[in-house]
């Protein structure tokens, strides 16, 4: 071969080169730009299936911090609604007791103390007082 048709093919062959270069960066950019698409459809699918997931996720807790507290508040009415019961019970029971010992006391003693609740806790005092004094222990000297 020689000079000429070996340099016109060299030529050929650079051209072919170049446009196969050509055609296969743009075929590289084509693809290069699905990818970039495809990762931001998925960047963007998997962003928004955290929300809903952090979204739902909350919405339940919510509720059943709601159930919790509405729970809560019933338990504390009725155990409020029963203490109320049993004290009202109570009182009521005291007060037929008391009312039966006033009754039980000579004179006009009973009534009294009946009506001025004074003269009854002054007379429980006075009691209390003379009985810690009678049955208090005898105190030792440290000597």
């Amino acid at each position: 071969m020689n000079d000429q048709k070996l340099d016109k093919k060299i030529r050929k062959d650079a051209a072919k080169v170049k446009k196969d270069l050509h055609t296969l960066v743009r075929d590289s950019t084509t693809r290069m730009g699905r990818y970039e698409d495809n990762a931001s459809q998925a960047t963007g699918k998997a962003k928004e299936d955290l929300t809903t997931w952090v979204v739902n996720g909350i919405a339940q807790l919510s509720k059943g911090v709601k159930k919790l507290t509405g729970d809560a508040k019933d338990a504390v009415a009725g155990t409020a609604a029963a203490v109320k019961k049993d004290v009202g019970h109570g009182l009521r029971h005291y007060n037929v007791k008391s009312q039966e010992v006033a009754d039980k006391v000579p004179g006009s003693f009973g009534k009294k103390t009946a009506r001025y609740p004074w003269v009854a806790i002054s007379i429980v005092l006075a009691v209390g007082f003379l009985l810690g004094s009678l049955l208090k222990p005898a105190r030792q000297s440290l000597g």
